[in-house]
């Protein structure tokens, strides 16, 4: 399945959730209505399975992940000890994409995605273009000295603050513990992205 490349803001209504990673009013406003000519019309009730695969999609288009990579790490979820869900928001959390952008580098996963892959981050002062990496604690994620002179980078980094579990100094930063579910918040319930995989 190749990922979404359409409107976001049509994606965000049909979710029911804002994707962007930024603020919109007129997307805010209508979030609750769904696209297309006939969106304010009453929704069809979903089933349990339903209600299940929607949490699932929320989280893959937040995270920008596609179908076989989201089945993947949560296999990786299940092999872990501890809490599903906590594992399961640590690993999301922990892509190289998202820490990029939680360390106020970029100012969405989208944005920071492209940084990655086109090889504008460094992990351990060595370049890496693959966005799904699983940083480690204590690796260093820096910026390319080109990327870094960048005016909109600059303003994302002045402008953004980090997480509990992250460390940054200028224009680099590092993960110095293991997520929490408490740490983030997240539009859409683990539990059910839990019960749609233990079918």
């Amino acid at each position: 399945m190749a990922r979404y490349i359409g409107p976001k803001h049509k994606l965000a209504r049909r979710e029911g959730v804002n994707i962007l990673d930024k603020t919109s009013s007129s997307l805010q406003r209508r979030l609750n209505i769904p696209p297309g000519q006939h969106g304010r019309r009453r929704k069809k009730r979903l089933s349990e399975f339903g209600q299940q695969l929607r949490e699932k999609q929320k989280a893959k288009f937040v995270y920008g992940i596609m179908e076989k990579q989201f089945k993947n790490l949560f296999k990786a979820v299940e092999k872990k000890k501890g809490e599903t869900d906590e594992n399961l928001i640590s690993l999301l959390e922990t892509r190289l994409d998202n820490l990029v952008y939680r360390l106020g580098f970029s100012k969405s996963r989208f944005m920071a995605r492209q940084m990655v892959s086109h090889g504008h981050v460094l992990v351990n002062g060595k370049r890496l273009n693959i966005p799904s990496y699983q940083v480690k604690l204590e690796d260093v994620i820096s910026l390319s000295p080109k990327i870094q002179r960048n005016p909109k980078i600059l303003e994302s980094i002045q402008e953004s603050q980090t997480l509990p579990f992250l460390k940054r100094e200028g224009a680099s930063g590092k993960l110095t513990r293991i997520p929490k579910r408490e740490d983030v918040e997240v539009p859409f319930d683990t539990q059910l992205i839990i019960e749609y995989y233990s079918r």
